[in-house]
């Protein structure tokens, strides 16, 4: 690919924001604009899946992973929120008894969320109000959240009882069996503005390393042999007629998930927690499935044959910024020889 590409990642928060500031490093070198940015277009479609109204304002758990990653402001050691945080807000809410006392949000994360309330409320949409926020920034790129509907993922637990994705996630941590998930208002849902005129006019779409039901099902569906998440109506059937080389990175190395809770997750769906398997999930898009090539870990290299889809190997673990260029870079190579 000679000319500076468009690039379109499908994300989760924090998996995706890691690969994506990787890939950003990667487009830097490549295709550099002469003033430290890049003259390729990389647009990022994140899951609002596990968007929620706490405490009356609006958390975005995975716009602001990516917002916060890309602007060098996140603790990365927690893996979520901003660094050099304080949590008095979220102390004095609890004494209160307001909001979730389990999950808990930095003072100057709550900022980021209250302005987003603000806007919102007065009518703005998500789409503008994550374009103002990653003004405030300085974040080159597009992100867009893949819906500005409130379509929340719920879980059905084993008592049959049903809970926000968030309280399942953070405060049972995944310990308490999950029978299904359902996006609440899903067939109401329609792409945010921009999203599929992204897809369009992409080159490459990187399906980024984050939980393959969660985050990515929540943006275009991701189906088992026990049960699915159906995604947001439109999203998946732009991919299938895009003229873009769609490439996976695996987000589950040597039989476990590289960050999270994935297996709990892929269990109610009837899908083993391996690369292989994720990939039959995803399905080969020439037949019918998502994607045209599979990234994987070298560990998971002998096992990949019957997934139907092409496959390259290599080391996936992000030990820093430049290796996961590297990984970027890789992706973008195997998509280049799909094409070709």
């Amino acid at each position: 690919m000679s000319a500076a590409p468009h690039i379109v990642v499908l994300s989760g928060g924090v998996g995706g924001a890691r690969f994506t500031r990787g890939l950003l490093h990667h487009l830097r070198a490549a295709y550099p604009d002469g003033s430290g940015g890049t003259t390729a277009r990389l647009t990022v479609i994140a899951n609002t899946g596990d968007d929620a109204w706490v405490a009356g304002v609006r958390v975005c758990p995975d716009l602001d992973s990516i917002t916060y990653t890309l602007a060098g402001i996140s603790d990365d050691e927690r893996g979520w929120g901003r660094h050099d945080e304080s949590e008095r807000v979220s102390a004095e809410l609890a004494a209160y008894g307001v909001g979730w006392p389990w999950f808990t949000l930095g003072d100057l994360d709550l900022g980021t969320c209250i302005a987003r309330a603000a806007w919102l409320r007065d009518g703005v949409g998500l789409g503008e109000v994550t374009r103002r926020i990653t003004v405030r920034w300085g974040v080159d790129i597009e992100l867009l959240p893949a819906t500005e509907h409130e379509a929340e993922t719920l879980v059905r637990l084993d008592d049959d009882s049903e809970v926000h994705f968030e309280e399942w996630w953070v405060r049972y941590r995944a310990k308490r069996p999950a029978l299904a998930f359902r996006q609440e208002n899903i067939a109401e849902a329609r792409p945010a503005p921009g999203v599929l005129d992204a897809i369009a006019n992409a080159d490459t779409i990187i399906v980024a390393p984050s939980n393959p039901v969660v985050s990515i099902g929540t943006i275009t569906g991701f189906a088992g042999p026990a049960g699915e998440m159906p995604g947001i109506p439109g999203i998946r059937e732009a991919v299938l007629a895009s003229s873009a080389t769609v490439v996976g990175v695996s987000p589950i190395i040597g039989g476990a998930a590289v960050r999270g809770m994935a297996e709990a997750c892929l269990a109610p769906l009837g899908v083993e927690t391996s690369a292989a398997a994720v990939a039959r999930a995803h399905g080969a898009r020439r037949g019918g499935g998502l994607l045209d090539a599979w990234l994987v870990d070298d560990a998971d290299a002998a096992s990949i044959d019957d997934t139907g889809v092409p496959t390259r190997a290599r080391p996936l673990w992000f030990t820093s910024i430049d290796e996961t260029a590297a990984i970027a870079a890789d992706a973008l190579e195997l998509a280049e020889s799909v094409r070709r």
